[in-house]
């Protein structure tokens, strides 16, 4: 396990003299952020760069003005391009073995935006990288897990046998790092060699685009069709998907820009901006790591920058009444021991977190994989711990399902309702500071993978987090003391003890009880694997 003291961002405080964040603009799901990212391209004059883990042109554009360029995202690109805007967009790679779907998204992708260059005028400056993360785990960790990779392999082999003909020659053209590992038989089977074989366990997981210096766009939002969701949530479970994005501006923006500009020389160890550990910069906080060389036993990567990781810390340290934890996963064992610590030396804090009912692989792929039965073990301690420490009267855990009934088996309903799959990063302490990035609460995004986000400490920001980000799960009619810090724990939970007890039909706003025990069934310990793997 990595044990490098966290990097500490610099303090500016809620008066200050230099706000790192001017305007803000939170986006709640992509029915909002969606149209904003549309227009922040078509109101771009000269440049833009962008960084996301999952890109896809073919995603349809949503915003009548938008529209009137065209039906995709491929053709308002062609259409900036032709404008006369430069373009730079790293897209994320995976690791071909852990994650081949999303390794084929990616070159995906590039096939894509090929055909973006293509249709573009013959000037235009479009600067395409596929991006993968250069920490490679070291000889004894690739030996270790090689019984698991064969497994991976045997079940890759199984889908090429399924395969048309036609899927076999796209899937060979898309996933060009699997290919370099693999090869057809006479018989058209696919083999692997009996060899460990190159790990990545760290990926490019930030979210956000810098237009003309002027504007960032950031959060945990990525860009294709599975994403777009409205704020109603009312589709199938499996198409639901909640994320928070922020639209700003300040000197922040500049901060971004230059983090846009160097994290990959920094992360890759080369070129003249991985000579020094970028400067903190006021309102922006990141993750950053790299490939740690010389160690044969490595597995983690080598600890560059913790930002998102030291802000939450320092927050939990100040709050005195109201911790908000939004997000994907909760899975850090450091952060849930800095809370329970925080709620034994200040008696009047409470909790409120909101999680997704299952993770999104266990929930609507019914997988039973080891990775996925890790992250539940992880999750299921760090909850535990809470629980301890804070006791039912200040600990809330709320998951948000729709207003509608549907009896399934399976951990895509909760209390007979279908769930809304959370997504979004969000963390609010008292009224002073809230946190909006890509980095879920797990040890991978605090420590190993590239993330992004802001940290806000003015009033009326905080706030704005607070109305948006909290305000959305609740009923029409809920006032103030639902979001007020003093206040909104007991309204919280009391609606969340109610709902749990309704039918959905009767329930107000998304959220009723998150069912620990579900998650405890199959969760797995893993002796050994380091936490950040998950």
């Amino acid at each position: 396990m990595d044990t490098t003291p966290p990097t500490t961002p610099s303090d500016v405080t809620a008066s200050g003299n230099r706000p790192g964040v001017e305007s803000f603009d939170l986006l709640v799901t992509a029915e909002e952020a969606y149209p904003a990212f549309e227009r922040a391209f078509l109101e771009a004059e000269s440049e833009i760069i962008a960084s996301f883990r999952v890109v896809d042109l073919s995603t349809r554009l949503v915003s009548p003005a938008a529209r009137r360029i065209g039906r995709t995202w491929m053709e308002l690109l062609v259409h900036t391009l032709d404008r006369g805007v430069k373009v730079r967009l790293i897209a994320s790679d995976f690791d071909p073995l852990a994650a081949p779907h999303l390794h084929q998204l990616a070159w995906r992708t590039l096939r894509q935006t090929a055909a973006v260059r293509e249709l573009a005028r013959d000037d235009a400056k479009l600067d395409v990288k596929i991006a993968l993360h250069d920490a490679r785990t070291g000889v004894l960790p690739r030996m270790v897990f090689y019984p698991l990779v064969r497994h991976k392999m045997n079940k890759l082999s199984k889908t090429w046998k399924d395969m048309s003909q036609a899927e076999r020659q796209r899937f060979k053209v898309e996933t060009p790092r699997l290919q370099k590992m693999c090869f057809e038989d006479e018989q058209g089977c696919l083999r692997f060699p009996l060899r460990p074989v190159d790990l990545y366990p760290a990926t490019h997981h930030q979210k956000m685009a810098v237009f003309d210096r002027k504007t960032l766009y950031i959060g945990g939002l990525d860009l294709n069709e599975r994403r777009y969701d409205t704020k109603r949530h009312r589709r199938a479970a499996e198409s639901t998907w909640h994320d928070i994005q922020a639209l700003v501006t300040g000197p922040v923006v500049k901060a971004a820009q230059a983090h846009l500009e160097s994290f990959l020389d920094t992360v890759a160890d080369s070129g003249p901006s991985s000579a020094t550990v970028p400067e903190p910069a006021p309102g922006f906080l990141r993750t950053l790591s790299r490939r740690r060389r010389g160690f044969p036993v490595r597995m983690a990567p080598k600890s560059v920058l913790r930002e998102v990781e030291a802000r939450h810390m320092q927050a939990i340290s100040k709050a005195r009444r109201l911790i908000y934890l939004e997000t994907q996963f909760l899975r850090h064992m450091p952060l849930a021991r800095a809370l329970a610590g925080r709620a034994r030396a200040c008696p009047e804090l409470r909790l409120i977190v909101v999680l997704p009912a299952a993770p999104e692989d266990i929930a609507f792929d019914s997988s039973a994989g080891l990775d996925a039965r890790f992250g539940e073990h992880q999750q299921v301690r760090c909850l535990a711990l809470l629980q301890r420490a804070f006791g039912p009267e200040r600990f809330v855990v709320a998951s948000p399902v729709q207003p509608r009934r549907k009896e399934s088996d399976g951990r895509d309903t909760l209390d007979h309702a279908p769930l809304v799959y959370v997504h979004s990063k969000v963390s609010i302490f008292d009224d002073f500071g809230a946190i909006v990035s890509s980095a879920n609460l797990n040890g991978r995004s605090m420590r190993w993978d590239t993330e992004a986000g802001l940290y806000l400490d003015q009033a009326a920001h905080v706030e704005e987090v607070r109305r948006r980000a909290m305000g959305h799960w609740l009923p029409r009619d809920a006032g103030p003391a639902y979001l007020a810090p003093d206040t909104a724990f007991a309204n919280w939970r009391r609606l969340v003890e109610t709902n749990s007890a309704l039918p959905p039909a009767q329930r107000r706003g998304f959220l009723v009880r998150y069912d620990s025990d579900v998650a405890r069934a199959v969760a797995t310990p893993l002796p050994g694997m380091p936490e950040e793997v998950v």
